[in-house]
């Protein structure tokens, strides 16, 4: 992916599943390390109760680790989702919030487990919250990432 941040911000935020969930990027660190995600309770967001709709709490935070980590490895690896998990803690009807953050350590534990072509899957756990810190929901990811051959190896 070959987009700054800035861009990546816009692009998702005009998105047509974001802007039909109602997902909004708030913030996209220039370094692609943190990520914050906001989504308004609407009235075409809501479920048969009134509150945030499942799939959309799910996919305010779907693709973020994976894009973030597609850039900050750059082209050498091979970043996709593989699974996720969600479990729902408790309804929300206000506005709901995700922050993740990809650190050094993250990092050089990636490159450490695939230096030699090996695959690694990684897990992922992001709490989704409400505008208190009530916990709402928490998604478990988990990627595959490996690193590309060299040319000459292929």
């Amino acid at each position: 992916m070959y987009l700054t941040p800035k861009k990546l911000k816009f692009l998702l935020n005009v998105y047509p599943p974001y802007l039909g969930a109602g997902v909004k990027i708030v913030e996209l660190a220039d370094d692609w390390r943190y990520v914050k995600v906001a989504m308004k309770l609407r009235w075409y967001n809501r479920n048969a109760v009134g509150t945030h709709f499942g799939g959309s709490l799910y996919s305010m935070v779907d693709p973020q680790i994976m894009l973030m980590l597609m850039n900050i490895l750059g082209k050498n690896y091979y970043v996709w989702d593989k699974s996720a998990t969600v479990d729902y803690i408790a309804p929300a009807k206000t506005t709901v919030y995700a922050e993740i953050s990809i650190t050094d350590l993250i990092i050089s534990d990636i490159k450490e487990k695939t230096q030699r072509g090996e695959k690694y899957l990684p897990e992922f756990t992001i709490e989704i919250k409400d505008g208190a810190g009530n916990l709402i929901a928490r998604v478990t990811k988990v990627l595959y990432i490996k690193k590309k051959p060299e040319k000459n190896e292929r």
